[in-house]
């Protein structure tokens, strides 16, 4: 069995899924033909952003979504991240998590990354959920971009970090079955530190050239 059809048997659960990341990663994992569950802290919010989706996209409660995924994408704001993790440690035990979230602090000089105990959001959630098969990745994704009707290819790679060779392969899958994107594994969990602080890079970046930037890597 391939990749591709492995996907195609799975649901995908959007932890965060009303806020602009999560809403946009839902629609372009729909739009790719996939089965998407959205989850929020409330079920009446997820399904509302869900019917505007379309695509057959569901919408509930961040816990419910969270059992009914096989993969768990986490795109919760840095300040909920461990709270949420502790409270659906149970559920999402066997699970693949993914997650996507950037502890990062701003002032007047721009962004820039939060120390973490753990070493990153990535290692915090195997921390927090030693059942599970922790990921990271889809850092580096504009959300300005995935939620942009015009725009029909997600131009850039998607950096994979994790542990379980397995489940980082399934997680690139994903992100190539987004037109444009392409999943490239980036080393151990361990990594997971540079790939979410880059992302204060990138910000600089998109701010001073006004744009959306991503990232390429050469030489595959």
């Amino acid at each position: 069995m391939t990749e591709a059809t492995d996907l195609q048997q799975l649901t995908i659960a959007v932890l965060g899924g009303t806020g602009p990341q999560g809403r946009g990663l839902a629609r372009r994992f729909a739009g790719a033909g996939l089965s998407v569950v959205l989850g929020s802290r409330s079920a009446a919010r997820a399904e509302e952003t869900a019917a505007a989706l379309g695509h057959g996209v569901r919408g509930a409660a961040n816990a419910a979504a969270a059992a009914e995924g096989d993969i768990v994408v986490v795109a919760v704001p840095w300040d909920g991240h461990a709270d949420l993790l502790r409270e659906l440690a149970g559920v999402l035990d066997g699970k693949v998590v993914v997650d996507c979230v950037n502890p990062l602090g701003f002032d007047k000089q721009g962004a820039f990354a939060l120390p973490v105990p753990e070493g990153s959001a990535a290692q915090q959630a195997a921390a927090l959920l030693p059942g599970a098969r922790v990921t990271g990745a889809f850092h580096h994704v504009s959300a300005v971009v995935l939620e942009d009707p015009e725009v029909e290819r997600v131009d850039l790679d998607v950096l994979v970090v994790g542990d379980d060779r397995d489940a980082t392969d399934l997680v690139r899958a994903l992100a190539d079955a987004v037109p444009g994107m392409r999943g490239v594994f980036a080393g151990r969990l361990r990594n997971a530190h540079q790939v979410e602080a880059l992302t204060a890079n990138l910000i600089s970046v998109n701010r001073r050239y006004k744009t959306h930037a991503g990232v390429r890597v050469t030489g595959l």
